[in-house]
Formats: structure tokens, sequence, C-alpha cells
């Protein structure tokens, strides 16, 4: 996920004589507690220019995380949804959509609201989430247009990556509601030889496979202190045979 910066304080733009206004933020949404705000992105929601929003909170502490300021869900938000929303309404025309992120924006009952109020500004809608509530996901999913899905590691070794229990079944549900959501999914992986091996990396390749994902990006992390990744371009190129569309970044 990308990393989370502030949202500079401005007044709304006025409205446009001759146009409606669009709908205000609502109480449901009020309660969305942001921890920051990227502006503008060309890469968090693929084809098209956006915004993303941070939510506050995760259930998961892995160990690569490197938006661990979002990780407590009971910090309050550095921003709120009514300066996020007037923003959004500065940039109708500019922008494409617009994304969630976090992290885990799911954790939050006000997504949902929020989601709603993007579209109704005329954005399209993405979100990433590691899938760690499929119940919730389900709910939203009728409001989306797109999903990263952060595949964190094989099911045998998911505990262990998240430092959470029970989090690789719960990921794999939300995995086959995309699958058959019809919402347009990029399952993406952040790995390196010190989370699992290569062959572990394999073995995730396949069962990807096995369940028809399409597009698969693999994430290679670089961090000191950190098994440095050990993949050829042999490697990548088996990798890549396995789906329609395969990225390394």
């Amino acid at each position: 996920m990308p990393n989370a910066d502030s949202l500079p304080s401005r007044s709304p733009a006025p409205e446009v004589a001759g146009t409606a206004a669009p709908p205000p933020a609502t109480r449901g949404s009020q309660a969305l507690r942001i921890g920051g705000l990227t502006r503008l992105t060309g890469v968090d929601f693929p084809g098209r220019l956006a915004a993303v929003v941070f939510l506050q909170g995760c259930p998961w502490r892995c160990v690569y995380c490197h938006n661990p300021g979002l990780l407590d869900a009971a910090v309050p938000g550095a921003l709120s949804w009514q300066a996020v929303h007037g923003f959004l309404r500065q940039r109708r025309g500019l922008l494409d959509g617009v994304v969630f992120s976090g992290g885990e924006p799911t954790l939050q009952a006000a997504l949902g609201p929020a989601l709603a109020e993007v579209r109704a500004l005329g954005f399209a809608t993405g979100l990433h989430t590691g899938g760690m509530y499929p119940e919730r996901l389900q709910r939203v999913l009728p409001q989306l247009d797109w999903v990263g899905l952060d595949i964190k590691a094989p099911q045998h070794r998911h505990d262990q990556v998240t430092g959470t229990r029970g989090g690789g079944a719960r990921a794999a549900r939300s995995l086959r509601l995309l699958q058959h959501s019809g919402v347009a999914l990029e399952c993406r992986t952040t790995w390196h030889a010190g989370l699992f091996g290569r062959d572990d990396l394999f073995r995730l390749a396949d069962a990807l496979a096995a369940q028809a994902v399409s597009h698969w990006v693999l994430q290679t992390c670089r961090s000191p202190g950190l098994a440095a990744p050990v993949l050829d371009a042999e490697d990548l190129a088996a990798l890549a045979a396995r789906f329609a569309r395969f990225e390394c970044r």
C-alpha cells in the first residue's frame, strides 16, 4: 500500500453556477477515522488518476508494514471526512477515482457510507484490502469498481507473516467473493526471502492460478536487515506463465 501524507488546509471551492450541489457528507461517514490522504497518484488505481484515503486501524502486524502509524484502531483520525469530502468536491473533473486504503479499510463500518458519497460525486471507487473481514467486504462490493487484494502468504505461512491467527482462511474467502463479484481485481504479494522461501512463493503462485486469479503483482521487498530477493529472470518467467497478467514491482 502507498504511504499516507496529510491534507492541506483549504476551503472547498464554490459550486459552479447552474449545477446541482453534490450531497453533503452524511452522519454515517463522519465516523470515518482517516489517517492520511494522498492527493494524486497514477499507480494506486490502475488506469486512473486517483486520490488515496488512508483509514486508521489494522488487525495484522506484518513485519514489513510501511504505514505503522495506521495500525492502532484507537488512534483518532488525523483528518475529518468532511475535509476530505470538500477536497474531493474541488477535484471533480480532475481526478478519475478515489481509493480507500489503510491500515485495513474494511475494519471501519463507515466505509460503506463514504463509498456511496464518493460515487455520488462522480468518482470511480477502489479499495486496498487484506481480506480479513469478508462479510464487511461483501457488503461494500456493489459500491466498488476495483479492488487490490493483498495476498500475504501461502496458507501455512499466513499467521507467521501477519502476526495474527486465522487470517488466512478469511483472506481466502474474500478472494472467492471477489472472484464471483465481477469487480475488477488485482492480487498482489509483498515478498522477500526472509518471509518465506522461493518454493513457498511458487506454491502460492500455483494456488492462485488454481483459483483462476488472472492478475498477480509480485512486490519484492528490499529492507535493511531482511534477506534479499532470490529470483532470477527464469523464475520470473515461470511465475508469469501461470497468469494472464503478471507484474513485478
